[in-house]
């Protein structure tokens, strides 16, 4: 406790550090005070007699904080940056132009983010009609004059406040704590936290008999998922790397050996959002099935509790995995890297047979990754099934939600525990630095 109370002093004692954490947390401030305010024309007591949000639409709400459900100016939140930075890292995997920006350094780096904010506000454009339509227009009472006015206004405003959203997070990012995209996505995902334990907590007390145990339990079992999540982010297989000696003048340089950390989980959180993409397809195409067997077998894809559902939404995450392993690590690039800068495995010659080294490590320890991750993905769902824990709560006990405050928070005490370290402070663990993202790179949003 005493270690706590003093690493807490150092971390305010920096003026630097100190800045950042306050900068940070006044812009999240503005976040969550801008998600409760309602567009203009809406009535929010009708809105809210509809109900909760549903399928794709429940998952877009718990990134935005609940912003989407209330019909906040921040409704459609960061989604639109986050699908089209995805669609630009794609795109710099495929097209020789946008290969050649990543190689220009910082002022590649600056068009690509150009690229992405352009490509956000056409998709929030186009998702904003989507939005009116399904959440507001469709639902009687809602709006009171949905006018062509009303329409070009309410599309402006969300277009508008999801660049001013991407603009708070990239002022977090460059003068704040962390990535400020990221910590935008946590705070939505932690807002509901709150209300979704005390609703557990309260159902439980309700049930007679052992209500007490089990919520201990569930809190129990919740602690061993975190783990096991942090062990995810963080597991890595080093493979050994020599640098040939150089002499220059009385001086000797290389000959030290390094390691490459190579993930077991090189994907990320992206192939469950990859998957879960896919899987609300039978919710799309519910309402145009017009036999009776198709319906059943929609509703079967559609029951996110179902056995099958699971089942193959996890094996479309090994699938993913693999695919999107295979896109952000290129063995081939590694050994030409390692070749130019006189590296080279020990026992393995440069060139092509540590391309295929390396591709048989990647191969061998993905496996494993793919398995825990459709493992970490299905756990909502198995929490729900088997402990009777509450849609809302099951949430937090895997899945995209639980991968992502992980790993923010993993990167987040990985800059200040860097911070204290510049400055001759002890670390926030004595027994080993902490593995944020940045220093893994972590394929996340």
């Amino acid at each position: 406790m005493r270690n706590l109370i003093q690493t807490i002093k150092n971390i305010f004692s920096i003026e630097d550090l100190r800045f950042r954490i306050f900068y940070t947390l006044g812009f999240v401030l503005i976040y969550r005070l801008g998600s409760y305010v309602i567009l203009p024309g809406v009535n929010i007591q009708a809105l809210q007699s509809k109900g909760e949000a549903e399928g794709l639409a429940s998952l877009i709400n718990m990134f935005a904080g609940g912003a989407f459900s209330r019909a906040s100016v921040f409704a459609l939140g960061i989604m639109p940056y986050i699908s089209a930075s995805i669609v630009v890292q794609l795109l710099s995997m495929a097209f020789p132009y946008f290969q050649r920006m990543q190689k220009e350094g910082e002022s590649g780096r600056r068009k690509i983010n150009q690229y992405t904010r352009f490509l956000t506000i056409i998709i929030t454009a186009l998702q904003a009609p989507g939005f009116i339509t399904t959440q507001l227009t469709s639902y009687g009472g809602v709006v009171a004059d949905p006018s062509t006015l009303w329409w070009f206004t309410t599309v402006t405003i969300l277009v508008a406040g999801t660049i001013f959203v991407m603009w708070l997070g990239e002022r977090i990012t460059d003068r704040g704590l962390g990535n400020g995209i990221s910590i935008l996505i946590m705070i939505g995902i932690v807002a509901d936290l709150p209300f979704a334990f005390f609703s557990e907590f309260a159902s439980r007390m309700e049930a007679k008999g052992g209500g007490l145990i089990m919520m201990l339990l569930e809190l129990v079992f919740l602690l061993f998922v975190i783990i096991s999540s942090i062990l995810l982010v963080q597991g890595t297989r080093k493979i050994p790397v020599q640098f040939a000696k150089k002499i220059v003048g009385n001086r000797q340089y290389g000959g030290v050996r390094q390691y490459i950390p190579l993930k077991v989980n090189a994907a990320g959180v992206m192939p469950i959002i990859f998957a879960q993409a896919i899987m609300f397809i039978p919710l799309t195409l519910a309402g145009f099935a017009s036999s009776d067997k198709l319906s059943g077998i929609i509703g079967t894809l559609s029951n996110h509790n179902g056995f099958t559902y699971n089942l193959i939404f996890a094996l479309l995450i090994i699938i993913f995995t693999y695919f999107y392993t295979a896109i952000m690590v290129n063995p081939t690039q590694m050994a030409d890297d390692m070749k130019r800068n006189g590296g080279f495995i020990p026992g393995i010659k440069p060139g092509k047979q540590t391309a295929s080294f390396i591709d048989d490590v990647m191969s061998k320890i993905t496996l494993p990754g793919s398995l825990f991750l459709s493992l970490v993905a299905v756990m909502p769902a198995i929490s729900m099934s088997f402990f009777g824990v509450n849609d809302q709560f099951s949430r937090f006990f895997g899945g995209t939600s639980l991968l992502i405050l992980v790993g923010v928070m993993l990167d987040t005490l990985q800059q200040i525990e860097s911070h204290l370290l510049m400055r001759h402070y002890d670390g926030l663990m004595k027994t080993g630095r902490i593995k944020g993202r940045s220093s893994m790179s972590m394929a996340t949003a």
